[in-house]
């Protein structure tokens, strides 16, 4: 048997359902933006914006030029929204590869005209109005509607959007949301009625699950494109299905008497007779130190406690005092995903690290390889491959 000390097998198909999934949350002409930064949240960026385009995105958005890049490289046939701050030695391959990119400064509007002026081609903007999340974007509607009508005014820029980002969307019954879509639904009705073709758009996943009102032309789905839950429950019960599955498995089986420990700083010791598993699976991959005895894999089916401290390259399992745990010697070992009835999701490992399950796909490191396939039996071993 053929066995990976450490894998993430990445379903193509699954990213396709769930943006389909996603898709009928919304009404008729709502476009579906697929958010695949940072590496597609752990996933693969290009294995995992073509699964989202199978599934119906029309739109792709990125935090960097240094990731849009990659997409352009692969041709991606549509169009590339870049989320974050861009330096004035960027604008001029930004205008040049027709990439959409976000403003909040009169000065970049400027430049950016600057530049396609030169280069013969507008450059697309969307202006970002901050509505209370209080990072990128401009905080005054004034200001923000200033920035609409230069950006409109100036022939070598194209407006093509206007946007916001919500704070508490995820946090059900939180009054914030609603004040945020209050103001900028306000904002962006006076300027569609002077540029009635401008993209507006506002809702990441949990607002499209959450409220229709917030949907505009366009949402920027992340999170649940890849099958987990915005709110950090349970994503199949939201009808998302997870598309990565993280796997090791058992490299050695050994006796542990009571009284004997395992790793470092013996933060396990034996109370009893048992067998300890070990997996070639460590922080050095993303399975984070923090999980050290506070977290189960799934091995033959059922659920095993981890044990001692996670190391960089390794992690114990403690199989039971059954002598029988020997024959579980090189079997599989799942530490995000199903075997059999059982399954581990990034939501519970995200709750046991009091974090979200963001950061545990995010976290998973180069040396973890990525697997991407789809049911037809297409497998592709690496982005591009």
């Amino acid at each position: 048997m053929s066995l990976d000390r450490a894998i993430a097998r990445v379903n193509l198909d699954a990213i396709a359902r769930n943006c389909e999934r996603l898709r009928g949350e919304l009404s008729d002409g709502v476009q579906l933006c697929a958010v695949v930064k940072a590496d597609g949240y752990g996933h693969g960026m290009l294995a995992s914006a073509r699964g989202a385009l199978a599934g119906g995105a029309t739109w792709l958005a990125v935090a960097s030029l240094l990731e849009a890049r990659e997409l352009l490289i692969d041709e991606v046939p549509t169009p590339v929204l870049v989320l974050g701050p861009l330096q004035l030695r960027e604008l001029e391959e930004v205008v040049a590869t027709g990439l959409d990119f976000v403003v909040w400064r009169e000065q970049l509007i400027a430049q950016a005209a600057a530049v396609a002026e030169d280069i013969g081609r507008p450059a697309r903007v969307h202006i970002k109005l901050d509505t209370g999340m209080g990072r990128f974007g401009v905080r005054d509607p004034e200001r923000a509607s200033a920035l609409v009508a230069a950006a409109a005014a100036d022939p070598n820029v194209e407006l093509v959007g206007i946007m916001t980002h919500f704070a508490t969307a995820d946090e059900r019954g939180d009054a914030f949301f609603g004040e945020q879509l209050r103001r900028f639904s306000e904002w962006a009705q006076a300027v569609e009625r002077e540029h009635p073709d401008v993209i507006v758009h506002a809702a990441n996943s949990a607002a499209v699950l959450r409220e229709r009102a917030a949907h505009f032309d366009m949402v920027r789905c992340g999170i649940a494109v890849y099958g987990m839950d915005p709110f950090g429950e349970d994503p199949l019960a939201r009808g998302l299905e997870p598309a990565l599955e993280l796997s090791s498995y058992l490299a050695v089986v050994k006796r542990c008497r009571a009284g004997e420990s395992v790793g470092y700083g013996r933060r396990f010791i034996a109370t009893r007779d048992t067998y300890v598993g070990l997996l070639p699976i460590g922080y050095g991959d993303g399975w984070r130190r923090g999980l050290s005895g506070n977290a189960e894999v799934l091995i033959g089916g059922c659920r095993h406690p981890l044990v001692g401290t996670v190391s960089m390259d390794s992690v114990a399992v403690d199989l039971g005092p059954d002598p029988e745990a020997r024959k579980l010697l090189d079997q599989p070992a799942i530490l995000i995903g199903a075997q059999g009835d059982a399954r581990i999701t990034a939501e519970e490992l995200a709750r046991r690290l009091d974090t979200i399950n963001y950061e545990i796909t995010c976290g998973l490191t180069a040396r973890v390889p990525r697997l991407h396939y789809d049911e037809h039996g297409v497998i592709f071993l690496a982005d591009g491959e």
